[in-house]
């Protein structure tokens, strides 16, 4: 795929929110930073536009009003791809998924195949997600434990009363890097993706007669992976890695 060309392009203005860490957020300065902030910068870059992006932070409930208005000409704050968003923009390739995972005390990592791996034991799981369904239709031989807290689920695992855990990984790895966990666990098996349990993932929100901008960010998405920079960033922000 050619690199897109953009002479006739005066700017291209980013919108997000500041209250969505470690994704986008203000830091102790008062200046916009995060994982989107710094993903915008690195595809107008990759673009060639480095000079003549914007990125912008509005309060969420805005954000697509901003968007079918061209107050902006895209958001990359997490909008859902459904079908009621489809019908007013279009979206980009998915820049980030999230998993669903097991984390497993250390030392009792699961062993392949996993399905086999986890019969009879207690795994936790939020109750009424996502995730307990997906747990229970693929994992069918283990023990649902499920929790209406997260912490109740934390501390159960942390203290040896449940053999593991499955859940986003995303949550998850935020436990594992935090002094609650007391270094007890890992991730174990995985990473497990579905549209049909999770959805697609995070996606860059272009104004519905913007086909020229979707394909532009999607080249742009591709090779910053392709050469590595988005793994660089991702683990800039995401240093327990949840896939």
């Amino acid at each position: 795929m050619a690199k897109p060309r953009f002479e006739q392009v005066n700017r291209i203005r980013f919108l997000t929110t500041i209250d969505f860490p470690p994704f986008n957020y203000l830091d102790d300065n008062g200046r916009l930073t995060g994982f989107h902030v710094d993903l915008a910068n690195a595809i107008c870059g990759e673009l060639g536009l480095l000079d003549r992006c914007q990125i912008q932070a509005i309060p969420w409930r805005e954000l697509e009003t901003a968007l079918q208005t061209g107050a902006g000409d895209a958001v990359l704050a997490g909008i859902a791809v459904t079908a009621q968003k489809r019908d007013k923009f279009l979206f980009t390739r998915p820049y980030m998924r999230f998993p669903a995972r097991f984390v497993t005390p250390n030392g009792g990592e699961l062993s392949e195949p996993v399905h086999l791996s986890v019969a009879g034991r207690r795994i936790g799981v939020m109750a009424g997600t996502a995730h307990e369904a997906m747990l229970r239709d693929y994992f069918p031989a283990a023990r649902p434990v499920t929790y209406s807290r997260a912490e109740w689920m934390y501390a159960a695992m942390r203290d040896g009363d449940l053999d593991g855990i499955f859940g986003d990984g995303l949550q998850l790895s935020y436990w594992l890097g935090s002094s609650a966990s007391a270094n007890c666990c890992s991730f174990s098996g995985g990473p497990y993706v579905s549209d049909h349990y999770l959805g697609r993932g995070l996606s860059i929100a272009v104004a519905g007669d913007n086909q020229v901008l979707v394909d532009a960010f999607d080249f742009a998405l591709r090779d910053l992976q392709a050469r590595g920079i988005y793994a660089e960033l991702y683990l800039r922000y995401f240093p327990v890695s949840f896939f």
